[in-house]
């Protein structure tokens, strides 16, 4: 604790690569595509420092699973939609300050590797 303000770690998922239905054209509708999700999460990880117990942090493994149900069913048109659900799935578990989301379509774009997104979003 810095006088009244608590120290902050982060949580990470990197290059997470899923596939789904996202887009706005006919041929992005009708066939998943990858996407590559990254995810940091602002967290007080004192706790399950001292503890070594998982019920003092943020379950990564947990959170994983959800993102990946949620990519997986949806049918978003945008990537900024997608990111901002992911966010908000992020920030229930009331111990995350933050989530920062990165929501990548690799080869959307002729002559690009990759274009996509990213969103922070904080608690309050």
């Amino acid at each position: 604790m810095i006088g009244d303000v608590p120290a902050m770690d982060r949580i990470f998922i990197t290059d997470l690569l899923l596939r789904a239905v996202i887009g706005l054209s006919d041929e992005e509708r009708r066939e998943p595509q990858d996407i590559l999700i990254n995810v940091s999460l602002l967290v007080d990880l004192r706790a399950a420092g001292v503890s070594d117990c998982i019920e003092d942090t943020v379950d990564y493994r947990a959170l994983k699973r959800r993102v990946i149900a949620l990519v997986e069913t949806s049918t978003f048109h945008l990537a900024e939609a997608l990111a901002e659900r992911i966010a908000a799935l992020c920030l229930d578990d009331p111990r995350v300050q933050q989530a920062r989301v990165r929501v990548e379509k690799p080869g959307a774009l002729r002559f690009a590797r990759n274009v996509g997104v990213e969103v922070t979003r904080e608690r309050g």
